[in-house]
């Protein structure tokens, strides 16, 4: 008897059909479209010489036969991916310490950490979050084996990841950004601080700190109910808030530099996975042109 192979590719499709009850929907978890989802389908029952769906309106529902396949081809796509993450597993151990400002976590960070854990499952991974200063100094002291660091200028020997604006923000319909003083939300330890005092007083605006805390939510809160604006990078403003064009009257802020700074004696590998990860994870997010 010929032997033959069953396509786990055709076989994917088909539990993804299975469990969601139609092409279209399969398509969206396989990140493929509706077409190439149905012709995974024809190709498998093609090969099997069945219907394995009733072709109708609404949800697909499975044939007997499809009943059949259906258990044993989601044991046989389970065994296939333990085998090939046994035979892939990375061969990195130990832990990674990385540093990330407080605003750039939830824009930059999440699918970074979920794709290096999911590859390198033996690392412990640490993540710090403080602001750029203070993250630089604990790289220089080797505290940190990577650190994502916003600054006016690029530090000496870090590497650029992205230049964004640094734009004023405030509450959607606010009048904060129109008051004498002007009320302000920053902490002393922010690295947009030491700007944001010089413009306004480059532009003589009397002002005051409404908030000195390094944590996000209170910051944002300041904002978010019009007691105060805020310095922020334009990639990293959220959407209950707004940024303020020229026409509010606020003094124009310097494109910022998001760079990546490590340790004098270099990346450690399983850190220098990381740091590829972050560098791909700027490189193709989608920031606002830098004016």
């Amino acid at each position: 008897m010929m032997m033959r192979n069953l396509d786990t590719t055709l076989l994917r499709a088909f539990v993804a059909v299975a469990e969601t009850g139609g092409m279209t929907r399969a398509g969206n978890v396989l990140h493929l479209t509706q077409a190439a989802v149905s012709q995974q389908i024809k190709r498998l029952e093609e090969g099997l010489g069945c219907a394995l769906f009733r072709r109708g309106r609404g949800r697909l529902a499975l044939t007997d036969a499809g009943e059949r396949l259906f258990g044993r081809a989601k044991r046989m796509l389970a065994m296939n991916d333990e085998i090939w993450g046994e035979m892939t597993r990375s061969p990195f151990t130990g832990e990674v310490r990385l540093g990330v400002p407080y605003d750039l976590v939830p824009v930059y960070l999440p699918d970074v950490l979920r794709r290096f854990s999911r590859a390198h499952p033996l690392v412990e991974m640490t993540l710090v979050c403080r602001g750029s200063i203070e993250l630089s100094a604990m790289v220089a002291g080797g505290e940190l084996d990577l650190a994502v660091v916003e600054a006016d200028r690029l530090a000496p020997g870090a590497e650029l990841l992205v230049m964004d604006r640094l734009v004023w923000v405030g509450a959607k319909g606010g009048d904060a950004h129109r008051r004498r003083p002007l009320p302000v939300s920053s902490c002393e330890l922010c690295a947009f601080r030491p700007v944001v005092l010089e413009a306004l007083r480059g532009a003589d605006i009397p002002f005051r700190f409404v908030s000195d805390s390094i944590d996000l939510d209170a910051t944002s809160a300041t904002v978010w109910t019009d007691l105060a604006v805020v310095a922020a990078l334009a990639s990293v403003v959220p959407d209950p808030v707004a940024i303020l064009g020229p026409d509010s009257g606020l003094p124009e802020l310097p494109p910022f530099t998001i760079g990546l700074h490590v340790p004098r004696t270099g990346l450690k590998p399983a850190a220098e996975e990381l740091a590829q990860g972050l560098r791909e994870a700027f490189t193709t997010s989608r920031l606002r042109a830098v004016a």
